[in-house]
């Protein structure tokens, strides 16, 4: 089971004099990357809600806002009516043409003309938030495991093309090397010269397994095995999965750098090109 970064959460909450809105959305990132956006009257929870979202979300690029919509009959906000007061008659002197409604607007607009009432939050309002906030990380997690369902999907198509290119790769190892054998020893033939046919066959041997790729292609298909046993797992890793990737692509290197034969290395391309779309995809993994 793997899950996606990508996801996105979302609850509202009425309570009697307030709308309480939570949305969650998350991004694929190395690291876990929060950005809380909450109302001031909330600040003291804020450190125990961060907590709560990172714990569950564990990775991405997060970004998590609390927004409040006041019912109209109470309200936290008002205006600094000695402040207000100060400014018009400061700014009466710098503009005497202006009129008091000009003055006014100007004045509202200046620091401190209105004040905001802190009351304590309320318990019963601040579970609400909690009940809310759960229902948002589980909608979240239902999105990410959805797209998760996705990718799983994908890197099992990409695994398959990979094991039946390196099947094509297996068929054609033998030929490559009887050609490489007959290449050789056309070459020997072409110098017409007397040859020491032990020391030509011990040369010919030791010059052949450099070109040699049954290790690498053992190990490719160990990876390729162990890559789909990890999608299985209950855990979601997109680190492992990653590693397990960069492995995949060191056989498939080395093969190509090998292989040295035409055929083989337009198959070698093509496994190339499959991991790359794993590798991209993998990003996304949690």
């Amino acid at each position: 089971m793997i899950k996606s970064m990508t996801g996105f959460g979302k609850s509202v909450n009425q309570l009697p004099s307030k709308k309480i809105t939570i949305e969650i959305k998350s991004l694929n990132s190395k690291s876990l990357d929060l950005n809380a956006r909450i109302p001031s009257f909330y600040r003291e929870k804020e450190l125990e809600l961060r907590n709560i979202v990172a714990k569950k979300l564990e990775r991405g690029k997060i970004d998590f806002s609390i927004y409040v919509e006041l019912n109209g009959e109470e309200t936290s906000t008002s205006i600094n009516t000695d402040v207000v007061q100060q400014y018009m008659k400061q700014l009466r002197v710098v503009t005497p043409d202006a009129d008091d409604i000009e003055l006014l607007k100007m004045a509202v607009r200046l620091p401190d003309a209105l004040k905001t009432e802190r009351d304590e939050i309320d318990e019963e309002e601040y579970q609400t938030i909690l009940t809310g906030l759960e229902s948002a990380l589980n909608a979240i997690e239902n999105y990410r495991l959805d797209e998760g369902k996705v990718l799983k999907e994908d890197f099992e198509l990409r695994i398959s093309n990979i094991s039946t290119y390196l099947e094509e790769v297996k068929t054609i190892d033998p030929e490559r090397m009887l050609g490489v054998r007959e290449r050789l020893t056309k070459a020997v033939s072409d110098l017409k010269a007397d040859v020491d046919e032990n020391r030509f066959e011990q040369e010919l041997t030791y010059y052949l397994e450099k070109y040699d790729i049954t290790e690498e292609k053992v190990r490719l298909n160990n990876h390729l095995e162990y890559f789909q046993k990890s999608l299985k797992s209950e855990d979601s890793n997109g680190k492992k999965l990653a590693f397990i990737s960069q492995e995949m692509g060191r056989e498939i290197n080395t093969i190509g750098s090998k292989s040295n034969y035409a055929p083989m290395q337009q198959v070698v391309v093509r496994m190339k090109d499959e991991l790359e779309k794993i590798k991209e995809q993998l990003l996304n993994v949690l």
